[in-house]
Parts: structure tokens; C-alpha cells; sequence
């Protein structure tokens, strides 16, 4: 059964869907913020799900042996290390639409309170002041709202926006024309240009390299005059002082942040600036999305863990609970592709290429390449190296060039996979399928086709195709107590090179080995465990 801890407070239904669902369950909320215990107890859990609160380092992965993966309950992995999780093939989950609605609602409900100055006018009036005409607002009837990111959550800002009938407009690298008119917003090829034209700009991205710093001084005074700025994404998106500036200057009309460079925001440039409001990082704040997100993730983290299916990963390709049976025998195929080609190829890899012919190329690809992938690699960095999430990770390490081709079937298969894998000086191809008990078979090797079964221990030899090969190799395996469970044979044409795949009862030891090599009709032997 697997095993998760809880470091961060998820409700009790989502505890209860875990053990629902097969999934042992220690819920220590406390661990999120002692680290060092964290350190000490992760190695004994194959998932661990988090809020905010826990810090998954570097250190605390090296230290996770059993860990699978890691479920962030929120859309933002700020504090889990994606890189070192990857490396170490964790599947790292988040749950980007559990909390859209609620920050959407944030954003807009600032955005109201700039425009109307309301902090300010409640202040004014708990002070016993009638400060009427100091307030005057402004409508947002007919303004322009500058989305910066329209994803998940700035679409949804972007129909409630049009539903108090503004005008939008989203710079967003990732939204199409199409998208774009669909939900009735006008796309800004540039970051520039939607801040020159917008009353309004609300951001909606997350923080990569590309976006950190993504308002800098230089674009804050670049903005129209009178503008206001929303932060509801991100801190670190904005230079937090180039906007303090800009209002107190009057430059900005206002500003409202709810997320900041350093949380817990204690100090800021943008604290005491007349004009500005800033709440405690309040998007995802409501009990329907904070119940939400951990019922999310916890159902995600259970899913992964008994079915195989992956959803909302950062680091590994998507896998539904309706396709996880179906791609499952395809799974199990490409990996032992891969592994054969690994276990036969002595020379680095430079390139790989996947042909996927017939029905398996109308499938999910890739977990499959995934698979394949580490399936190849798994003989040079070792069992515990690669998986399928490392797997691309290290092929882009080395250099590996991969590449996905779906073809129409065709020949004896209706559907198959082929790998070629190409070194420095040659390249080698070995395909397989799926037949109707759902095990997978080997189908063709370097061109010649034949069909054997994988089994644990196998031994492959080409060799020169002349009679008395095969009796000569099977004495040679019985004088070494050797058990032959299957013989599978190929050539490309008589007396011409041959292949032999043979299943084995128990591995071949590295002397047995040698002397089926020396054999006069052998070119090649390798001792193969799947």
C-alpha cells in the first residue's frame, strides 16, 4: 500500500479520500515548518502533499528513497524545487484550477477598491471624519483593462471585467487569435503597448525567468499617466519601488498588491504609500478554494499512486484514469524496447527516433517516449537513475537528440513501435508490440523481423547463419547448466547474418558469457535482463 504524509493543513476529506482510495495516510501539518524533521521522516513515504508552508529542497529529495511525488494544494511550486524533484524522476503535481475563481475575484475586487479608493474612505470614516469630496472615484464603465497573462485564472478575470462592461486587452505569448476571440478580449503582441493604451493592468502569470521583473522601473513610467496596477500573481513580477514612486508622484493613480518580492511581507516600499493597497497574499483565501485544491490534489496524488494516472504535473506528460489501463501494456512495451536497445548499444547515443505505426500512434505519446526513453538510458546511468520523469532530463543532459513519428499501419501489424537509435557509428532499430493476451513481443530487430517474448534473462547473439549454430550454442548453454525456455530466430537471407533471441531460465555469468562469444558463428553476444 502507499504511503503519504501530510506537512501542510488539508481538510479531513481530503485525508479521507487518500484512505478511500488504498492510500496510507500521517497527516503532521507541524512538519511543514521543521525541516529537519521533515528531512528525517520523508524517506519512508512515496508521496508527500503540501500547501505553502513546506519547502521541498534539494536536501529533502536526496533524502526521499521511496518518494513518487510530490502535490502542491495551489497552483504556485515557488516551494518545491522542480529541477532537483525532476532529477530524481518525482513526479512534482499542482491543482491550477482549484483556486482560478477565487483569485480572479480578488483581482477584480482590488481593482474595485482602487477605483473607488474604498481602504482609504473606510479609514477616513472610522476616524470620525466626512471626508466626501477627498474620494472621488472613478468609473470603470468603458475603461481599458490591460491583462498581463491570460491563462486559467486572467480569462476568468477577463469575462467578469467584460461583464462590468470594460474593454480588455492580454499580452500573453501563449494565446491565440482563436482563444482570443473566443472570449472576447483583444490580443497586444507586446508588453509595451498594452501598458501605453490600459487604465487598468492586472498580471496573471507565473514567475519564470522570462517574467521575474516583468514591470520593471523602465516599463512603471512607461505606463499611461493616471493608470492602476494590480498584482494578484506573483511577487518579484513588479519593482516594487518604481511603483511606490509613481504614485506618490501621482504618475499612478494607485496600486493593490496581495503578493509581494519577500513574504511575509513585514517591510515594503509600497506600505504607508497613500494611494496603494496591500493585503496578505488573499487570492487563494476562501474556504470553497482552499477545500477545493486539497480535495484536488489529494485525489490527483491517489490516482498517480494506485492507477498510474498523472494530471496537472509541472514535470511529467499527462496521463488520464480512463487512458492509464489502455497505455499501460504500451508503457511496459517501450520500456522494454528501450531497454534492449540500451543493453545492445556500447557507443554514445546522438540521436533516437520513435516510429509509432497504426492505432498506438492515434495515443497519448508521451509517456511513451517517456518510457522508451528511460528504458534506453536505464543501462548506462543505472536502475535507481532514470525513470520517466528524469528520463528527459537526462537525454537532454547527454545530448540526445529524440524524435516522434506516427506513421499508418502497415505490414503483418496493425499497430507497433519501432526505435532506431543512432551513435557515432551506427545505428541499430528494434521494434515491438502489444499481441491479444496484452504482453508485449519483440517483432524485428535490425531489419529481420522474427518474434519472441521478453523474459527476465534473455541472451541475443547475431551471428554468421550456417548450419550446426544452434546446436553448437545449446551445448554450450547446457554445459553450463543453462535452461533454454524460448528460442526465437531471424535472418536477412541465407548464410547471410543471422539473429538469435533466446529466453533463460537464470542470468549468464560473465565467463559462460565469453566462451558463446568465441564461438566461431558469433559476431555478437549480450547477456539481457528485462
Amino acid at each position: 500500500m502507499p504511503k503519504v504524509l501530510i506537512s501542510d493543513a488539508l481538510s479531513d476529506a481530503a485525508v479521507q479520500i487518500f484512505r478511500d482510495r488504498g492510500v496510507e495516510v500521517d497527516f503532521e501539518p507541524a512538519l511543514g515548518k521543521d525541516p529537519a524533521r521533515l528531512a528525517e521522516v520523508i524517506g519512508g513515504y512515496d508521496g508527500l502533499a503540501v500547501r505553502s508552508a513546506t519547502k521541498v529542497t534539494r536536501d529533502i529529495l536526496e533524502r526521499a528513497e521511496r518518494l513518487r511525488v510530490v502535490g502542491r494544494a495551489g497552483i504556485g511550486v515557488d516551494n518545491v524545487d522542480i529541477a532537483a524533484a525532476s532529477a530524481r524522476g518525482v513526479v512534482v503535481m499542482n491543482t491550477p484550477f482549484g483556486n482560478s475563481i477565487t483569485t480572479a475575484e480578488h483581482a477584480i475586487a482590488l481593482l474595485m477598491a482602487l477605483a473607488r479608493q474604498i481602504p482609504a474612505a473606510d479609514a477616513s470614516t472610522r476616524a470620525g471624519k466626512w471626508e466626501k469630496s477627498r474620494f472621488m472615484g472613478s468609473e470603470i464603465t468603458g475603461k481599458t483593462l490591460g491583462l498581463i497573462g491570460c491563462g486559467n485564472i486572467g480569462s476568468v478575470v477577463a469575462a467578469r471585467a467584460i461583464g462590468l462592461r470594460m474593454r480588455v486587452i492580454a499580452y500573453d505569448p501563449f494565446l491565440s487569435a482563436e482563444r482570443a476571440q473566443a472570449i472576447g478580449v483583444e490580443r497586444i503582441d507586446e508588453v509595451d503597448d498594452l501598458l501605453a493604451r490600459a487604465d487598468f493592468v492586472s498580471l496573471h502569470v507565473p514567475k519564470t525567468e522570462k517574467t521575474a521583473g516583468i514591470l520593471d522601473a523602465a516599463r512603471i513610467r512607461a505606463m499611461k499617466p493616471g493608470a492602476r496596477l494590480v498584482n494578484c500573481a506573483r511577487g518579484g513580477l513588479v519593482d516594487e519601488a518604481s511603483v511606490a514612486e509613481a504614485v506618490r508622484e501621482g504618475r499612478l493613480a494607485g496600486a493593490a498588491f496581495d503578493v509581494f518580492e519577500v513574504e511575509p511581507a513585514r517591510e515594503n516600499p509600497l506600505f504607508g504609500v497613500d494611494g496603494v493597497i496591500c493585503t496578505p497574499h488573499l487570492g487563494a483565501s476562501t474556504s470553497e478554494a482552499q477545500e477545493n485544491v486539497a480535495l484536488q490534489v489529494a485525489e490527483q496524488m491517489a490516482d498517480y499512486l494506485v492507477q498510474g494516472a498523472v494530471a496537472n504535473a509541472i514535470n511529467a506528460p499527462s496521463v488520464t484514469a480512463e487512458e492509464a489501463p489502455v497505455l499501460a501494456p504500451w508503457i511496459r512495451l517501450c520500456e522494454t524496447l528501450g531497454l534492449f536497445a540500451g543493453q545492445v548499444t556500447e557507443n554514445p547515443i546522438t540521436e533516437i527516433e520513435i516510429e509509432y505505426v497504426g492505432e498506438v500512434g492515434e495515443m497519448n505519446l508521451k509517456p511513451l517516449t517517456a518510457a522508451l526513453t528511460a528504458g534506453l538510458l536505464r543501462p548506462f546511468v543505472g536502475e535507481g537513475g532514470v525513470n520517466m520523469v528524469s528520463a528527459p532530463v537526462v537525454a537532454r543532459e547527454r545530448g540526445i537528440h529524440i524524435a516522434e513519428t506516427r506513421k499508418d499501419a502497415q505490414g503483418a501489424f496493425g499497430s507497433y513501435v519501432r526505435l532506431v537509435v543512432t551513435t557515432e557509428s551506427q545505428t541499430r532499430s528494434v521494434a515491438g508490440t502489444i499481441y491479444s493476451d496484452g504482453k508485449p513481443r519483440f517483432i524485428q530487430i535490425k531489419g529481420i523481423n522474427l518474434e519472441a517474448e521478453p523474459m527476465r534473462h534473455m541472451l541475443y547473439t547475431t551471428n554468421t547463419d550456417v548450419p550446426g549454430y544452434i546446436g553448437a550454442l545449446g551445448m554450450k548453454l547446457g554445459e553450463h547448466g543453462v535452461n533454454i525456455a524460448t528460442f526465437a530466430l531471424g535472418r536477412r537471407e541465407k548464410s547471410g547474418e543471422a539473429i538469435a533471441l533466446i529466453g533463460i531460465d537464470e542470468a549468464l555469468d560473465p565467463a559462460t558469457l565469453a566462451e558463446i562469444a568465441s564461438l566461431p558463428q558469433v559476431r555478437q553476444a549480450k547477456s539481457l535482463s528485462f
